[in-house]
């Protein structure tokens, strides 16, 4: 699949995937912090956006909300508190291992999720790269 003409030689970089087969072929970090911080529930042709985060405390969180945001696991935890509060948006499913993303990602076309380069397999696309 495409996909791997887009990995770079930074296995350990953070990268944005979707299904492989999902007709997104790339996001901006404004879709993306709009997905991820429940401004959208859909990407940005229309179709449904299912947005998978990792568990509080990995590595893998900290630092995409870091690069995404600018902010830190705290006060990410703190804005999705105001949000379900207030009954706005639904929070990100939560996935606890690597193997999880990957299996959601092959079972949900609408899934997108962040996860290491050299975790990426054929069956996903990648949408983003960070810098």
């Amino acid at each position: 699949m495409a996909a791997k003409a887009y990995m770079t030689d930074k296995s350990d970089q953070l990268v944005v995937v979707v299904h492989g087969t999902s007709s997104t072929e790339a996001l901006s970090k404004k879709e993306l912090i709009d997905i991820y911080m429940g401004r959208f529930k859909n990407f940005p042709n229309g179709s449904t956006a299912t947005p998978i985060d990792y568990f509080k405390g990995s590595n893998q969180r900290k630092a995409f909300y870091q690069l995404l945001v600018g902010k830190s696991e705290r006060k990410i935890d703190a804005y999705w508190s105001r949000l379900l509060f207030s009954g706005r948006a639904t929070r990100p499913n939560k996935a606890t291992s690597v193997a999880e993303i990957q299996q959601e990602l092959q079972q949900n076309p609408s899934a997108i999720a962040y996860i290491n380069a050299a975790n990426v397999t054929e069956e996903m696309k990648i949408v983003y790269q960070f810098d």
